[in-house]
Parts: C-alpha cells; structure tokens; sequence
C-alpha cells in the first residue's frame, strides 16, 4: 500500500474560531476529514463507528482525559492535539498519552504532516506504545512512558482470604531491607509447626526504596494491617491526579506516608462502593510514575479478574476489576497466593488456569504461595501432601510454603510485621525466603521475568 494513495481519515474535535481553519488545513492531498465533532461524547462514537484513523482534537476539549485516549486507542484511533509549546497544557496532554502534540502557532504543514506520520508509525508497530518521531514544523514528539527503573510484584490470590494481604504487607517489610531495631518487648517463645520445613535463617537483603498499595476493591485492609488510624484513599487521590495528567514523582510521594523504615503506603478504598474511582487507565499511569519512585512497588490486588462481558460494548463504562488487571499487567512478579486446606487448594489451582486463560499477566514471572499449612486440616506431613498435590493438579514444583504461625496474629493485633515483632518466627523466614526468589525473578535493571512459580503461604 503505498502513501500515494493511502487517504488518512480525520476526526476534527477543535472548539473555536480555530475548528474551521484547521478543517481547511486538513483539506490536502491524503487526508479526508470525515467528521466534526462537538464534544468528546460525539469523538468517541465517530471513533467507535470506524469514521476516522485519526483525531486531531484542541487543549481545552471538555472531558478529554487520559481515560478518553485510552478509548481513542482501543478503537484504532490515533490522537494528534494542539496546543501552545512549552505550556501546561502541552505537559498535561503528554500525560494523558496523546500521540503527537503540535503548536498551535505553527505553520500549517506541520500540523498535515504530524496527521500523515502518526498513522504510519503505528501501523508499522502496532503493539508498541504511543510515540512519534520529531516531525519539523513546530510538532512535537511525545516521550512516551517513564523510565522503567523500579520493579512491580503483584500480590493475587482467589476469593476466600488466602492471605494475600498479610503477604503484601510482609512482603514489602522484606524487600525493603534490613528490620529495624527490635522494640522493647520480646516476642512470644516461637514453635516450629510440627512437619513443615522452614528455612533455618533469613536471607540477607539489601536496602530498597519500596512502595506498598491497597488496590483491593472488595475489601482494602493494608492500613488496617499495618495501624494506621487516620486511614484516607491515597490509591484514589493518586489515580485522580493520573487522570488528569498532572500526578508525578513528588505528587505520588505526598500521597504515600512512610510506615517503616524505606517503605511508604499509598492506602486503598474505605468502601468497596467507591471502586468506579480507579479506572485502569489511571491507575497504568500511577504504577509508571510509581517505578520512579521505588525500587519495588508491591500491589495487594483484588481477587476478581473476570470481565463484565456486557459492559464490554460500551468503553467509557467503567470496570469492577480495572484495578485487579492494571495491576497484574504492569507486574513484573505476580505472586499468587491460596489457602493451605482442601478448599483453598481446590480454589487455588482453578484459580492458576483462570489466571492463565485471562493472559492478565503475560511476560511476568509468576510466584504460587500457599498460606496457614497445618498438620490439623491437611494432614500428617502437610507440607509434603500440599506439594504433591499442587505438583500433581497445577504443575506447581517451584513451591513457597508459610506455615501456620501464631505470631501472624500477634503482628495483626499489635499492628506491626513479622520483622519487627517475631524476626525469628517460622512464618516470617519462609516470607523472607520468598522475597529473596522474587528478588531473583526481577533483578535491578531487567524486564517482567519468564517462568517463575512461586507459592505462599500466610
């Protein structure tokens, strides 16, 4: 198909005395305006019908967000905006993920040949984020995502309270280094569960910068977890910003008290009701901004991950586990976690195909944690029989096993973890374990890992 006689298809959503002089400037050879649109409403019905390829839309468009691009791009539309160079207008239309912004004041064959360049580049690449090159004129390139530089681990699980929140939370206190100083009051004496193999010593780790998230929708319980009082949605307040391109670095960081020492909490939903307020396009912007900020950023999802099939018709509806999959698509290490009895491990390997079929997660090293194994419900030998069991119904033989462990419910009701209230204690050692493999799954500077079954338990 050669350019020549390739026509590019354009939706024009300018407001002002401009629309009809950017209409007249699109009238070239190649390119066909087929529709004017209002609002943004009407864009996204054009662009839903197959009207258009391309979008050329103006700054100050009422409703244009980063969710409104995100469903131009579902649809095969690429998005060209106008604005000022070097204004905060051009940085928040970055932000939302635009594929080219161009000056307003620039001659009008820049803004043509910004619309002829954007729709060849990413046919050419059609998985690849949005960017386009430097085009002459005034047009400008948008940068595309930040810098890769921190790592994400998504903790998962199905329903049925595995454990995944006391996962996270230990999980993120083991990434981040060291324990601090122990606290005046000795933990309880510590007995090994009889028949479960726990790691005789915690492995070494070095400090990092680590961020700890509440995206569960149904039942958010980090800040409970980890006692805080003054609890208030900080995943939301970041996502709002995210929406409307203006979250950073020191925006995300504001929203992020430190609970322990290198790790800050950005704290979830105090209503499961509230669940429409992270939409996964805000929250994709959230865990880039978040790479930034911390060397490992660990994510206490949700455990729904099926789609609302009639709600996928309509793309502005929002989705009751967005969240859920935002997450697990940005993980680098998804840790999945289940139950350590008959009916958690029933659940557990349903729940490993579900999480295979849906393709949430593909790239990412994948870690099984089976919670609370205990010789009462399982078993003589527990530890044993739940590795012959996943080994034989998920193909599970890379297993993490976190045994039964009193000192879970000391940490839970002191509001404290395992680090610091029972360092010594079965449970924490095999979470130490399990940070140590994902820390071997995602090392610094790499990409999602490939392969990795990892399973835990508590």
């Amino acid at each position: 198909m050669s350019g020549a006689t390739t026509v590019a298809t354009v939706l024009c959503a300018v407001r002002g005395a401009r629309e009809a002089e950017v209409v007249t400037t699109l009238a070239a050879p190649g390119l066909q305006v087929t529709r004017r649109c209002a609002d943004v409403v009407e864009l996204l019905a054009a662009a839903a019908a197959g009207a258009g390829r391309v979008a050329v839309v103006s700054c100050d468009l009422p409703a244009l967000d980063r969710q409104a691009i995100v469903d131009l791009h579902a649809h095969g539309v690429r998005v060209v905006a106008l604005a000022p160079g070097g204004t905060w207008e051009e940085g928040r239309l970055r932000a939302y993920g635009v594929d080219a912004v161009v000056d307003l004041d620039s001659a009008p064959d820049a803004l043509r040949d910004v619309v002829r360049a954007v729709l060849p580049l990413r046919e050419a690449e059609p998985g690849a984020p949005g960017a386009v090159r430097p085009v002459a004129g005034g047009a400008t390139a948008d940068p595309g995502p930040a810098p890769r530089l921190g790592r994400t681990v998504a903790v998962w699980g199905p329903t049925g309270a595995p454990g995944r929140t006391t996962v996270a939370t230990n999980l993120a206190a083991e990434l981040a280094g060291p324990p601090p100083a122990r606290r005046a009051r000795p933990p309880r004496r510590e007995r090994r569960p009889a028949d479960v193999d726990v790691p005789a010593a915690v492995p070494p780790s070095p400090d990092a910068e680590v961020l700890l998230v509440d995206a569960d929708t149904y039942g958010g319980s980090v800040a409970q977890r980890l006692g805080l009082l003054d609890e208030s949605p900080g995943l939301a307040a970041a996502a709002r910003s995210a929406g409307q391109g203006a979250l950073d670095a020191a925006g995300l960081v504001a929203l992020a008290p430190t609970v322990l020492p290198r790790v800050r909490v950005l704290t979830g939903l105090t209503r499961a009701a509230r669940w429409p307020e992270l939409p996964g396009a805000s929250l994709d912007a959230v865990w880039e901004v978040a790479r930034s900020v911390a060397d490992w950023t660990v994510v206490d999802c949700g455990f729904g991950i099926e789609r609302d099939e009639l709600l996928t018709y309509d793309t502005r509806a929002p989705q009751r586990n967005d969240a859920t999959w935002s997450a697990l698509a940005a993980a680098d290490v998804v840790v999945v976690v289940g139950a350590g009895d008959p009916v958690g491990l029933q659940r557990l390997v349903r729940a490993l195909d579900e999480l295979a079929e849906t393709g949430a997660c593909v790239g990412a090293a994948r870690a099984v944690v089976v919670n609370r194994v205990r010789a009462s419900v399982v078993g003589p030998r527990p530890e044993r029989a739940v590795r012959d069991a996943m080994s034989r119904y998920a193909s599970v033989d890379d297993l993490h096993v976190v045994p039964e462990d009193a000192a879970v419910d000391l940490g839970l009701r002191e509001g404290r973890t395992l680090a610091e209230s029972a360092p010594t204690s079965p449970a924490r050692r095999a979470l130490a374990q399990l940070a140590a493999h994902v820390r071997e799954a995602a090392p610094p500077g790499r990409g999602a890992a490939h392969g990795l079954v990892l399973e835990a338990a508590h």
